[in-house]
C-alpha cells in the first residue's frame, strides 16, 4: 500500500493519517476538508502525471504531486 497520497493509484480509496503543520500550501487543503481521518480517492491524473484530482467529502479537488507527497495515508479497513 502506498504511504502518501501522491503514490495512490487511480480509483483507490485511503484514509488520511497525518499532514504536517506550518506549510502554507497544506493549510488551504486542510480548510477544504483534507484532515486526518478523512476518506480520499484519486479520481484521475493529468497526462503528464500532475496535477492529480481527488475526491474528498463529495468534492473534487486538484493538487500537485509535491503537495500530495506530504499527506500520509493508510488503507481503508474492510
Amino acid at each position: 500500500m502506498p504511504s502518501t497520497l501522491a503514490e495512490l493509484p487511480i480509483g483507490t480509496d485511503a484514509i488520511v493519517q497525518a499532514m504536517p503543520t506550518g506549510r502554507s500550501c497544506l493549510t488551504r487543503l486542510r480548510e477544504m476538508g483534507i484532515v486526518p481521518g478523512t476518506r480520499v480517492r484519486v479520481t484521475r491524473r493529468a497526462p503528464l502525471g500532475e496535477p492529480i484530482e481527488i475526491s474528498v467529502r463529495g468534492s473534487q479537488l486538484s493538487m500537485r504531486n509535491h503537495e500530495a507527497a506530504f499527506i500520509a495515508i493508510a488503507p481503508v479497513a474492510a
